[in-house]
């Protein structure tokens, strides 16, 4: 039973002692495999599993889920005696459960290796986090992006992997190697513009390897992207380290016998730490506070929980993104870019209300056509599809309106059934 091991952050597999991968048959063996490490050694009663591998069951899907799971018992445990009770793939009650060990699932390592990461010295912490970011094979779930079960576990370890490649980055900036960060956080923003902290961090970077120029340029194109094609204003972070860059404050400098600013270097203050006054926009250990200083600390707050790419942000922002494509020339074509990436975003938090606000919102009638980007108007019908099948019955209606006028206005023109 120790002895496999399962990978779920990429397409899923199973893998022997030995390193060979596990032959698991048909799509629907690995779906219910999928569907167990979900449930995270739960018990998935048979019903239920019936209603998430198909839309519309035969008659005959009890009795298929059973062969599917006898047939996963084969390969999982080749030398289990006929007859003798399965130890890893279990019956139990109603359904079925998966009993692998807490390190089997590779998911499941990941999210523990980033916990403990957080409470080790900066030095110690680096490989841990790079260890965990190498097991990442592809978006978790790859085959399941569509099934309402696998969606609440999916959009929760992509935040966990975002979180982690900026953990890394600031990890490299507390151990004095601003240069290896630049890369790793060039690369995460093409991919994520809206996420503040990696902004800063990356004009951090830029900034303590001497090159005060390139910082205040980052944090310059973070202000277009974020006000001009997103709508909203830096958060007080950026703004402080705008301002402490142009001072050249000495807080920013990473000073090898003392910790670096929380606020600053770090995602999460060290222990000990306190209210971390060597930031220079915390008030003095032994001083009360004033009222700027209160004002700053909760707009910090605030910042760190409704942080870029958050589902506040990402509802703050689609009602102006929307007004920008109606202004035509460079405006409609920064919000057609960014387009795609904000549905993404938006399924990723598994909320389909939130999806089909985000995907209405973009719904500019004879601005958007299949004829304009045919590859982007395939992903956003797509999506509308996904999110038409996941409202509830019965709810919604105005929702469900735009999104089928969406996918009207997406195949205008297309041939075939859907044109």
């Amino acid at each position: 039973m120790d002895r496999v091991a399962f990978g779920v952050l990429g397409p899923t597999v199973a893998v022997a002692g030995d390193g060979r991968e596990l032959a698991l048959k048909g799509p629907r063996h690995r779906a219910v495999l999928a569907r167990l490490i979900v449930a995270r050694r739960r018990v998935v009663p048979v019903t239920r599993l019936v209603e998430d591998l198909w839309d519309d069951p035969p008659p005959g899907a009890v009795g298929a889920v059973q062969t599917f799971v006898a047939a996963l018992r084969r390969e999982l445990e080749p030398e289990r005696p006929p007859r003798a009770p399965a130890r890893l793939l279990v019956t139990e009650g109603p359904g079925y459960a998966l009993r692998a060990a807490p390190d089997a699932v590779d998911a499941w390592r990941f999210e523990r290796a980033i916990a403990t990461a957080a409470d080790l010295p900066a030095a110690a912490a680096l490989p841990a986090l790079e260890e965990a970011l190498g097991w990442w094979r592809g978006p978790a779930y790859t085959e399941y992006a569509d099934e309402d079960w696998s969606r609440g576990e999916r959009a929760r370890l992509a935040e966990l992997r975002l979180q982690a490649v900026e953990r890394r980055a600031g990890t490299l900036l507390t151990l004095g190697r601003p240069a290896d960060a630049v890369p790793d956080l060039d690369a995460h923003l093409t991919d994520h513009p809206w996420r503040e902290d990696a902004w800063r961090l990356l004009a951090l970077a830029l900034y303590r390897q001497h090159r005060q120029g390139d910082a205040l340029a980052v944090l310059r194109r973070a202000r277009e992207v974020l006000v001009g094609q997103l709508g909203v204003d830096p958060g007080p972070r950026l703004r402080h380290l705008e301002s402490d860059i142009l001072t050249q404050a000495p807080a920013l400098d990473l000073r090898p016998d003392a910790a670096p600013p929380c606020d600053v270097a770090q995602p999460h203050p060290p222990r000990g730490a306190g209210n971390c006054a060597t930031s220079p926009h915390a008030p003095a250990p032994d001083t009360q506070p004033t009222t700027a200083d209160l004002w700053t600390q909760a707009a910090k707050a605030y910042d760190r929980t409704v942080a870029g790419g958050a589902r506040a942000r990402l509802e703050s922002t689609v009602g102006l993104i929307r007004s920008l494509a109606v202004t035509g020339g460079d405006g409609l074509a920064e919000a057609r870019r960014h387009r795609s990436a904000a549905v993404t975003a938006a399924e990723e938090f598994a909320d389909p209300e939130l999806t089909a606000r985000v995907i209405g919102a973009y719904d500019v009638p004879a601005i958007w056509t299949r004829a304009d980007d045919p590859a982007a108007a395939g992903l956003v019908v797509a999506a509308a599809e996904r999110t038409l099948a996941a409202l509830p019955a019965g709810t919604h209606d105005a929702a469900r309106c735009r999104l089928l006028a969406t996918v009207a206005v997406e195949t205008r023109g297309a041939s075939g059934p859907r044109g």
